[in-house]
């Protein structure tokens, strides 16, 4: 809704943040590349927090490391996406990692379909822990 001179009825915007700086920030982490390799065709991003708990191999843990993490999550958010039967722009995607050295847990994130910038409204995904939105 405008209003008669055009200006939103909210006013000016006061502060922007774009995935792109938060990319470079390091907030955000594009993993396309392995997505795509997975067979997701959309650009898709990690939230810093899933990175880390879950990409980032804890110190100590043998007979693991970030790629093969990496590629668990997102060969998992492919499945859960062919899984998917509603039109949401959400999806849960569940995995189990190891963390230690000892027996993997199940770990369950969201992904959120949504524009990929705020100049560009192509579509990408970011997945996040449940509380992250």
């Amino acid at each position: 809704m405008k209003t008669e001179n055009n200006e939103s009825p909210f006013g000016p915007v006061i502060y922007s943040y774009t995935r792109a700086q938060a990319v470079a920030d390091g907030v955000q982490v594009e993993v396309t590349k392995t997505a795509k390799e997975a067979g997701i065709s959309f650009p898709v991003f990690l939230t810093r927090t899933v990175f880390d708990a879950y990409v980032a191999v804890p110190e100590g843990v043998q007979a693991q490391d970030e790629a093969g993490r990496l590629w668990d999550i997102v060969w998992m958010l492919r499945f859960a996406i062919l899984r998917s039967r509603s039109h949401s722009d959400r999806v849960p995607v569940a995995l189990y990692v190891r963390n230690d050295n000892h027996r993997a847990k199940l770990v369950k994130l969201i992904a959120h379909c949504g524009p990929r910038d705020l100049d560009d409204a192509s579509p990408a995904i970011t997945v996040m822990l449940p509380d992250e939105d």
